[in-house]
């Protein structure tokens, strides 16, 4: 016999559904506009891969909101989408659509600020998704979450949480685990961190110092975050009990990904958790449901080695580098690979 749920209860499911569910449709119907700037006279995505998307997008709403039932997460966490921050960096975001279109037409992804020196590396150095000063700014950081939330049609803050289940199964129960975040961004993973472990010892690095410069501005006290490359992360062997990434492959070059890898391997305490997260992989399921949407994303947003990342099997890069493979599971535009050392 199944039990009903106490009535707060199905009223935060009817919130969370009918939350993200107009999130989703507002923010399409602005991405789509933009899709069309961008890219004028490109064909509209075909009618399946548009119910595939919304079958996915369906699967990672009911995935949240099982994930709060199974209490991995507070109800508040998937309820409280940063609306009022990301409304306040709006106006600033929108003031950069015309610039990004300017560079789109003129191909321009090497238009950068001076510090985008040779201190960084190659591939590095780019205005990946044609933003403005590529990750070389204090503005860039300030509108990256908004940018990726239009871009995502609202759904980034979601399929981010569901890295959250697999650290919360495993270190639930440890007095103070140490857990570092690579290639953190604006610290959001971190911030939903430091809610679930109040007594972790969190570090987040990344190799934006203005990103790293608002990851701390934004983190609760005992948060420590360093700017660094991730190829060499300037970090002890064997002193985290958990390391997560997310979202960083797509953007890096095939030799790169493995020297991430074997650091993120060489700093996991022996039986550490990795849990990995970026856009998914042929052969997973949401992609192969959406090739048109695959093919279009690196062409539209200059992201040169995103199609290198398609072919490039994460959990075979994982076992390369001496990590067991535990999971590897779709979720919506993404998949979360776990994987211990």
């Amino acid at each position: 016999m199944s039990l009903a749920l106490p009535s707060s209860r199905r009223l935060d499911r009817v919130r969370h559904q009918v939350g993200h569910r107009t999130l989703a449709a507002v923010l399409g119907m602005g991405t789509a506009l933009w899709h069309k700037a961008l890219n004028p006279g490109s064909p509209a995505p075909p009618a399946p891969e548009i119910a595939a998307l919304r079958r996915w997008l369906d699967r990672l709403i009911e995935s949240d909101l099982a994930n709060v039932e199974a209490g991995y997460y507070p109800r508040e966490l998937a309820l409280g989408f940063p609306m009022a921050e990301l409304l306040g960096t709006l106006p600033e975001a929108i003031s950069d659509l015309p610039k990004m279109w300017r560079r789109k037409q003129r191909e321009a992804f090497d238009q950068l600020p001076a510090l985008a020196d040779d201190r960084y590396p190659d591939y590095y150095r780019r205005t990946f998704h044609w933003q403005t000063d590529g990750w070389f700014s204090a503005h860039s950081a300030r509108v990256y979450d908004v940018q990726v939330e239009f871009l995502f049609f609202g759904t980034m803050e979601m399929m981010r949480r569901m890295s959250l289940p697999p650290l919360v199964r495993e270190l639930r129960e440890a007095a103070a685990p140490r857990m570092l975040d690579v290639a953190c961004g604006t610290g959001r993973l971190l911030r939903d961190l430091q809610t679930l472990f109040p007594r972790a010892q969190l570090f987040g690095v990344d190799l934006s110092p203005h990103y790293v410069q608002h990851a701390q501005r934004a983190a609760a006290p005992g948060l420590s975050v360093i700017a660094a490359n991730a190829e060499e992360l300037p970090l002890a062997d064997a002193t985290f009990d958990a390391v997560t990434c997310g979202f960083l492959f797509h953007e890096l070059p095939h030799d790169a990904r493995r020297r991430v890898m074997a650091e993120m391997h060489r700093v996991l305490k022996p039986g550490g958790l990795l849990v990995f997260q970026d856009a998914a992989q042929w052969g997973d399921a949401n992609v192969e449901e959406l090739p048109f949407y695959v093919d279009w994303f690196p062409r539209a947003y200059h992201e040169p080695y995103f199609k290198g990342h398609l072919k490039d099997a994460v959990e075979a890069i994982c076992r390369e580098a001496g990590l067991t493979v535990e999971s590897s599971t779709p979720a919506l535009l993404s998949k979360v690979v776990v994987a211990r050392k």
